[in-house]
């Protein structure tokens, strides 16, 4: 359940009135503020709030001066009926939630780098120690997790700007772990041996998989607003650790390792993406405009289609090293 306020010009009230008769929402008070404008107040349940969204900034669209802000409910009594409740509790979050929610995962700021370097510091002492606790500590901070999936939702929406954003701070992220940890590895102050170390060299169809599922239940937590699980899905995904592996073992000069761990970090980013890309489709996702559908569903298969190509060359890649290995 979501509290609506609008303030718009007095002309603009019919118009939100009847938007609000046509969707039967439960309640709406009308109510005068300063300079000629109107204040309305829409309770709205979840699986409501995308289309009086939508139907708001399409009636108010020629008013700069509206404003539009969406509040929390804490709880609403009278209690709507259980067929209600139900399809609410099934409703998906709206699109601008999901925007607010992820684009501030994807900027590239002090407070971004800040994380990468510590994440990257607890991960490599945790791989090298072999402490278990140590190594889930970093991926719980997972800094690597969110502009993938501001990847995935521009996409998603067809938003080129956010995916640019994404895709900046992603590659940033992933190449100053990569060399934070490879200066680690040069230094050689510990065994590369640990088995915590070890296991991210290790790729398999089995690593798909689980890149896949927990890439899923990622997009899912935040389109249900299910963010008590995100922490569960960020040690599933594990971005971080084989990225620290790769530099740690390029700095150490074990090429064969690295490759793995490569080849694991690889395979986790593009499963992430694609399970993204594939969830926010099927959740339905997508811009405004009937225009923008358009564009961003296009681009969404587009992107799909890459990533699983992608995934089935490195596939095949696994396949190769496996069997040179033995």
């Amino acid at each position: 359940m979501k509290y609506v306020e609008i303030v718009c010009a007095r002309g603009c009230t019919d118009s939100v009135l009847a938007l609000a008769e046509q969707l039967k929402l439960s309640d709406c008070r009308l109510g005068p503020v300063a300079d000629e404008m109107q204040v309305l107040r829409l309770l709205v349940a979840d699986d409501k709030l995308q289309p009086v969204l939508d139907g708001l900034q399409t009636r108010l669209a020629g008013h700069p001066a509206s404003r539009i802000t969406v509040l929390p409910v804490e709880i609403a009594l009278p209690a709507a009926p259980p067929a209600e409740r139900e399809q609410e509790n099934a409703a998906s979050a709206a699109r601008e939630t999901l925007y607010a929610e992820v684009e501030k995962n994807a900027r590239l700021n002090t407070n971004y780098l800040v994380l990468v370097l510590l994440s990257t510091a607890v991960a490599a002492i945790g791989l090298l120690k072999d402490d278990v606790a140590v190594v889930i500590g970093a991926m719980v901070i997972a800094p690597l997790l969110g502009p993938n999936l501001a990847f995935g939702l521009g996409t998603a929406l067809g938003d080129i700007a956010l995916m640019r954003k994404a895709a900046l701070t992603n590659l940033l992220g992933i190449g100053l772990v990569v060399m934070l940890a490879a200066g680690i590895g040069a230094l050689r102050l510990f065994e590369t041996s640990s088995a915590e170390l070890l296991a991210r060299t290790e790729v398999g169809l089995d690593s798909a998989v689980l890149a896949l599922a927990a890439g899923a239940a990622a997009v899912l937590s935040l389109t249900t607003g299910l963010s008590s699980v995100l922490v569960g899905v960020m040690v599933a995904v594990a971005l971080l650790p084989p990225a620290v592996v790769l530099g740690v073992m390029l700095g150490g000069g074990q090429w064969s390792l690295a490759a793995g761990a490569g080849l694991l970090l690889a395979v986790n980013l593009v499963c992430v993406n694609l399970a993204c890309n594939v969830v926010f489709l099927l959740k339905g996702v997508f811009p405004r405009s009937w225009f923008e559908q358009q564009r961003a569903r296009r681009a969404t298969l587009i992107y799909a289609l890459m990533w699983i190509v992608t995934l089935l060359v490195l596939m095949l890649l696994i396949y190769l090293r496996q069997t040179l290995l033995g």
